[in-house]
């Protein structure tokens, strides 16, 4: 049974860092392109940055270019979204998924995990 985990969210001061973590479990995780969204409140689901399978390259939405970095670790079947000066417009549940390389059909979904930024 595949799994998606996040964690690492919480609260933090405008300027703050915060490092989530997206463990995953059952799938051939290095055949997966790995992807960090975000649902802020009243908000459509959008795509913050985008790991790549195979060189793992990255690409970043416009609005946290510069500020957040994406990561894996293909041992460790994990990806990670260091957020670094985050504004009060980051605070957004952020949700991970899992897309395979080659079947785009075959995504996974973590749970999500709240990312509130607030002085």
């Amino acid at each position: 049974q595949v799994q998606v985990v996040e964690s690492g969210g919480g609260l933090m001061q405008p300027g703050g860092s915060l490092r989530l973590s997206c463990a995953t479990f059952g799938l051939s995780f290095s055949y997966y392109h790995m992807k960090w969204y975000r649902q802020g409140p009243g908000k459509e689901r959008e795509l913050v940055a985008t790991i790549s399978s195979g060189d793992g390259s990255a690409t970043y939405a416009d609005f946290v270019k510069g500020r957040f970095t994406i990561s894996r670790d293909n041992a460790k079947s994990t990806v990670y979204l260091q957020m670094s000066s985050l504004k009060p417009e980051d605070t957004a549940v952020y949700y991970c998924n899992a897309e395979h390389s080659w079947r785009s059909s075959y995504q996974y979904w973590g749970q999500g995990t709240q990312v509130t930024v607030s002085s």
